[in-house]
């Protein structure tokens, strides 16, 4: 049984320790995940803790046998983030970021130039905007396979779609934000790894 069904079920028994080992295992996650769908870090936490009191009230069914506890997790999260854009579609938030500190979980070496950490910034940034620009589903399709790392069949489980349909909107979806990019003017890496402008 992997850990996070083991936490699962003493959380279950009302293991309160297990539930915040949980909630620290997987709060990266499902930030990342609400954060590259909303685009905002505020509306991010929001929703964050929103994940987190519904997989609270709905953890006993969870079951280990139908999948893994992260793609269970990932599927609420996606549900909640569907329900939310349904709820404010009128409403919806605009391509302005909120803390760029936050856009981009980049690992970047220790000691970084400054020069590189503010490329680095403002192409989280970019990204971030072009993300935006994606329709709702090709977006969720490119941040579960391209930012969550996710595999197919997990991405399958949680859009509840056909593999092909899956891949066809990864596809779709690194296109366009390929010709958005481009158009916002970012240009792919030249051969010594820095962008083209």
């Amino acid at each position: 049984m992997e850990p996070d069904a083991q936490l699962v079920q003493s959380c279950v028994r009302g293991d309160g320790s297990a539930w915040e080992t949980l909630v620290r295992r997987h709060t990266r996650r499902v930030y990342n995940l609400c954060y590259r769908f909303m685009g905002n870090s505020a509306a991010a936490e929001d929703l964050s803790q929103e994940v987190f009191l519904r997989i609270y009230r709905t953890i006993g069914s969870y079951r280990d046998e139908q999948g893994a506890f992260t793609t269970w997790l990932t599927s609420v999260t996606r549900n909640l983030l569907v329900d939310h854009y349904r709820r404010s579609r009128r409403d919806r938030l605009t391509d302005s970021m909120d803390d760029a500190s936050s856009q981009v979980e980049s690992k970047q070496a220790f000691g970084d130039s400054p020069d590189r950490l503010a490329q680095s910034a403002e192409l989280g940034e970019q990204l971030q905007q072009a993300l935006a620009r994606l329709s709702p589903e090709l977006r969720e399709a490119v941040i579960l396979r391209d930012l969550q790392e996710m595999e197919y069949r997990e991405i399958q489980s949680v859009l509840q779609i056909p593999e092909g349909t899956v891949k066809s909107r990864i596809n779709r979806g690194r296109i366009d934000l390929a010709r958005i990019l481009e158009s916002m003017g970012v240009r792919r890496p030249s051969a010594t790894g820095g962008p083209q402008r």
